[in-house]
């Protein structure tokens, strides 16, 4: 039996870039559904289910006719509200013949994809992700697509840094992350783990950042917004130059960015990039950083996802429930309540 899909069907999830999006027809799975998306000639995004009302081809193996996708099997066109406004060899058009649309938005560079009910898709449920927009901070990311392990995976993966110490040793992996305090907070939609290392020998990636010797205080604060959404702040500066009291000017600071959409129960989409406030116009290191996350043999990323997709094969063929917990987990922890508690608002109770 595969494992039951652990989404909640009422949020925004990231879909696509907006780049991504364009006139073709581009399909993707979200949360188990078809999608096909395009853009009208205005310009504005659509997304609409993937398979046509008549015989359920995929529409997106059809093409684009004017502003409305033509059937590749029959020739049925549907609108961008997903009516059909054209049946082969019969005037009369069935008021049944229409696929769902989607309700749509794009911001922050992404297109967002409400997969749920349509009456309560509120634009002001964005997550909040303006670090991904190219004004104050910059870096280009990219997207994984498929990515082989539930999506939870990720989150508790960017929830506990810990696990740099072991699988990014040598980048921005260091054993002070072991020893330093931390605080886990949370609120209605939101769980943060902070956790500052205060004058230690800076870890390789940092201290080619930072360009400078000497001891740096090192800040992660990684904030998960329920359900799809980790933002972590990240940074050193020479220590005691009082980045911790709030003045960050003389070091260097990023974030990496996470905007997650589960694909199927096993499977997600990953958004990803990684963005800076320092040396802005330094093309260059954006491209250099970019390559360094996503270097087949030693990025940040890929040593990511070898471990989650092998956690993943390891969670199916040894399905024992619940995981076991440390102290470290604490963050990872509330973020899944958060998400939890969304999913069961959706579910009826065993009593109705």
């Amino acid at each position: 039996m595969p494992p039951d899909p652990a989404y909640p069907l009422n949020a925004w999830y990231p879909a696509a870039w907006g780049h991504e999006i364009g006139r073709e027809l581009f399909a993707r799975k979200i949360c188990d559904q078809n999608v096909v998306f395009y853009r009208r000639q205005d310009g504005v995004a659509v997304a609409l289910e993937d398979a046509c009302w008549h015989r359920l081809l995929p529409l997106s193996l059809g093409r684009l006719r004017g502003d409305e996708v033509m059937c590749g099997y029959h020739g049925l066109v549907f609108n961008s509200a997903g009516r059909c406004s054209f049946m082969p060899a019969q005037k009369t058009i069935n008021p049944s013949a229409c696929v769902r649309a989607f309700p749509l938005v794009e911001r922050h560079r992404l297109i967002w994809l409400w997969p749920g009910d349509p009456a309560l898709a509120d634009p002001a449920k964005l997550p909040d992700f303006y670090w991904n927009d190219g004004t104050d901070w910059v870096g280009d990311g990219g997207t994984f697509v498929s990515l082989k392990c539930d999506w939870r995976l990720v989150v508790d993966n960017l929830m506990d840094l810990t696990h740099e110490t072991y699988v990014h040793a040598g980048s921005i992996g260091d054993e002070a992350i072991l020893e330093a305090p931390f605080e886990a907070t949370h609120d209605e939609r939101t769980a943060t783990l902070t956790r500052w290392m205060i004058g230690i020998e800076p870890p390789p990636f940092w201290a080619r950042q930072l360009g400078k010797p000497g001891l740096v205080d090192r800040w992660q604060i990684v904030r998960c917004e329920a359900p799809a959404v980790v933002v972590g702040d990240v940074g050193v500066a020479p220590t005691g130059t009082g980045a911790r009291q709030g003045d960050r000017t003389q070091g260097v600071n990023g974030a990496f960015l996470a905007a997650l959409a589960p694909e199927t129960a096993t499977t997600c989409h990953y958004f990803w990039n990684f963005v800076r406030t320092f040396h802005r116009d330094d093309s260059g290191l954006t491209a250099a950083l970019q390559k360094a996350h996503v270097n087949q043999d030693a990025g940040v990323y890929d040593q990511d996802h070898r471990v989650l997709e092998a956690q993943q094969r390891a969670i199916l063929e040894n399905p024992r429930q619940p995981f076991y917990n440390l102290n470290i987990d604490a963050g990872a922890l509330w973020a899944r309540r958060l998400i939890d508690d969304l999913v069961a608002r959706e579910r009826p109770s065993a009593a109705e």
